[in-house]
């Protein structure tokens, strides 16, 4: 093997990418993310006995955030990129040991990771150790403790993406901080059996619900709360920027710098949430939503034919033919491709070279609207919307109006075993409702599946970041009701899974109490027999099978 991952739901065979990622990420990379995992892990060995001598580090704290939302898929594919952050952390992990050497409190029989330095920091170098310290380097290493490790590494990869985006925007939490690195000095102390790992995948899942809502409440304090809002799926004439990936900071600084320049913005992926913060309404030329999920980006970053701004994952590695005109930002990277810096100083991101990208280029393509799809698409039933009109929603159910509420929500994916979650839609009684979040729902978002006394049968809540929504709406509809437990509500989940934020969502919702959780289109491959067992046993998760069987065990 010259490389080994299983992170996301297209590990190969689903087992693991072993040569070069489906992703498209080079072993060189892959096995650089694992020396990057390595050395976090280290940081946090000591930041972990820091935090009881009272230190504190801005710096390294955000840097761990930083690291682990690198390595998620299709967010960085640069090695180069990922040698500097290792030199990084290498740094920053001495600098928190000499805090402790200065006290006499240096960890004793620490671990590798916690002590190890590259004579030479050459990029050569750096992949000369990581070949050694991936997943599966230590042979001797018992299956079920490695994949809890796992779910824990990847369960909190998740997590620092959401405190990643709620920290762009000032709200910091140094609790999750804390917990991030005492997780993960935790997967390499060997003092952490199968019960305590067990423990603490579902304790990621707690802290995944705190820093969910720590994102909201900066998403929702700075641009508003989301509201029901139609957003034109067309194309108007003249030269334009597409944006794609989940920061709201970058739209927002790109919109003020390309006011009253002729431009138009337009969303994709999982920027169309974007459309329905009131915030964003003052500008005039974000004109609309272009094209759908992340894995249909190869032809439609061709077609638009202006530039794009990946400001996040999902990155598919870009053709030749439009390489040119795809800008990146803050954790992106792919080798040659052009790249924004990050703010100095609190000063915005200079946009300038998309700006004028921009202006060299001609109208987009039209992709579906009219005669080939729905010209619009109505969004932004987010928690704020949804419980404004919660007394309609109860006299529903109540009244026999509304049956079930079916949670559909997560990632999508380029598998044909992924038309499932379409069929399901289609094939859903009328009298149920579609509650969704994330760019799962672009397999059934364009249905026209109509609406129950004025709701309609898809809300779409937002982003994979806005998952927290769905929670919050669940947990105030068991108080409504008097539910002794969300089982109790006539909500049932199938979820699709693609990436490492998924995966913390799947945790937080275990937290919740929440069981008979379905979830696809296969069960992840980091999850060793016995560990699959256990949440089947205690939690009662099961992979989607059948369109007709899980409709029927639905509505059983």
């Amino acid at each position: 093997m010259s490389m080994f991952c299983y992170q996301c739901q297209e590990a190969a065979r689903n087992e693991a990418c072993t040569v070069r990622g489906v992703c498209g990420k080079t072993s060189d990379v892959s096995n650089l993310q694992d020396l990057l995992i390595y050395l976090l892990k280290g940081i946090s060995v000591h930041t972990v006995k820091a935090r009881d001598l009272g230190w504190e580090d801005a710096e390294v704290d955000r840097f761990v955030l930083e690291g682990l939302f690198t390595t998620i898929t299709n967010a960085n594919f640069d090695p180069a990129d990922m040698a500097e952050r290792i030199r990084t952390a290498v740094a920053l992990r001495d600098r928190v040991r000499a805090y402790l050497a200065d006290r006499d409190a240096l960890p004793t029989d620490p671990p590798d990771a916690a002590v190890w330095k590259p004579e030479d920091d050459s990029q050569e170098a750096l992949l000369a150790k990581a070949i050694h310290v991936g997943i599966m380097a230590d042979e001797g290493e018992n299956e079920d403790i490695r994949s809890l490790r796992q779910l824990i590494t990847i369960g909190l990869k998740g997590l620092a993406a959401y405190a990643d985006h709620a920290l762009v925007l000032g709200y910091e939490d140094k609790a999750i901080h804390a917990f991030t690195q005492q997780a993960l000095a935790a997967t390499i102390n060997d003092a952490f059996g199968l019960n305590e790992l067990v423990a603490l995948a579902i304790e990621v899942g707690n802290h995944g619900v705190r820093t969910m809502a720590l994102l909201d409440e900066a998403n929702t304090t700075h641009y508003g709360h989301p509201e029901p809002t139609v957003v034109n799926l067309g194309v108007k004439p003249g030269p334009a920027i597409l944006i794609s990936g989940h920061d709201l900071l970058d739209l927002e600084e790109l919109l003020e710098q390309t006011k009253d320049k002729g431009i138009n913005v337009y969303t994709h992926g999982e920027m169309l949430p974007a459309h329905a913060y009131p915030f964003f309404k003052k500008y005039d030329h974000l004109v609309g939503n272009y094209g759908g999920s992340w894995w249909k980006q190869d032809k439609e970053f061709e077609a638009f034919g202006g530039p794009i701004m990946m400001t996040t994952n999902c990155l598919v590695p870009p053709k030749d033919s439009y390489k040119d005109r795809v800008f990146t930002t803050g954790v992106v990277g792919f080798p040659g491709l052009n790249y924004i810096p990050d703010r100095v100083e609190g000063q915005p991101k200079d946009f300038s070279p998309v700006i004028a990208k921009a202006l060299e280029s001609d109208s987009p393509q039209e992709l579906e609207s009219g005669a080939t799809g729905p010209s619009s698409i109505t969004i932004g039933f987010a928690r704020n919307t949804i419980m404004s009109v919660v007394d309609k929603v109860l006299e529903a159910i109540q009244a026999g109006a509304i049956s079930r509420f079916v949670v559909m929500a997560g990632c999508d994916g380029r598998q044909r075993a992924r038309q499932y979650f379409t069929d399901v839609a289609e094939g859903l009684p009328q009298d149920t409702v579609i509650l969704t979040a994330g760019c799962a729902k672009y397999r059934y978002n364009k249905l026209d599946l109509g609406d129950i006394g004025g709701i309609p049968r898809i809300l779409d809540a937002g982003q994979c970041n806005d998952s927290y929504s769905l929670a919050y709406v669940a947990l105030q509809l068991k108080e409504a009701v008097g539910a002794e437990s969300l089982n109790d509500l006539p909500i049932v989940y199938d979820i699709g899974w693609y990436e490492q934020k998924a995966v913390l969502v799947l945790l937080a919702l275990l937290a919740l109490g929440v069981k008979k959780i379905r979830l696809g289109p296969t069960l992840p491959a980091f999850l060793s027999p016995n560990v699959a067992q256990v949440l089947v046993e205690n939690f009662e998760i099961q992979p989607t099978t059948t369109v007709e069987a899980d409709l029927e065990a639905m509505f059983a």
